[in-house]
């Protein structure tokens, strides 16, 4: 790795995962930067039909405006199962169906716009308020995937049966496409 400045770092500096080989009857420890990084992954992708107003916004998007979204949930595990996997699928769809759900044709709306109450009253539950926060593609991917490690955690003390979840199974990502070519991704790695 070479910083910006041009300098390489001295081995010191450098993150080294390890790795433990038999080599002809000797075990050899083999050193490299890259080692930590191996990790398997899976994403599971679901779709809802989303609207939101951006009261911050100085151009067309203040104005109430709905997305096909797509959203992109990333877990990663240091190894796979017994099952040979992270994780069943199943298990993402057990804890973000519901939470998406509420998402799907509803509104998005920072409760400091003055038209948040006059919607509110007048469709209810389908209509989502956040507190003096614009509802943008970064914000609801940042609610998405804190709702997502939240309930990874609570499923895990309460999994029973088909499907577990073990320990090591974490969040890495939300993307959240807000059209079909712009998104926004949050991450607490």
């Amino acid at each position: 790795m070479i910083p910006p400045t041009g300098r390489r770092k001295p081995e010191s500096e450098k993150h080294f995962g390890s790795k433990q080989l038999a080599f002809q009857g000797a075990t050899v420890e083999i050193r490299s930067p890259h080692f930590h990084l191996m990790a398997y992954r899976i994403c599971r992708i679901f779709e809802i039909e989303n609207g939101h107003m951006l009261s911050k916004h100085p151009d067309k998007c203040q104005f109430p405006h709905g997305h096909s979204r797509r959203v992109e949930c990333v877990l990663e595990a240091p190894d796979l199962d017994e099952r040979d996997m992270v994780c069943d699928f199943k298990v993402l769809k057990l804890i973000l169906s519901d939470y998406l759900d509420q998402y799907d044709h509803a509104m998005c709306m920072n409760t400091d716009d003055p038209a948040y109450a006059e919607f509110k009253e007048r469709y209810g539950d389908r209509v989502i308020g956040y507190q003096s926060e614009d509802p943008t593609t970064e914000v609801l991917a940042r609610d998405i995937y804190r709702h997502l490690r939240d309930s990874l955690d609570a499923y895990r003390e309460n999994s029973v049966g088909d499907f577990p979840l073990r320990d090591s199974v974490k969040v890495v990502s939300i993307k959240l496409w807000e059209t079909s070519s712009s998104w926004a991704e949050y991450s607490e790695a």
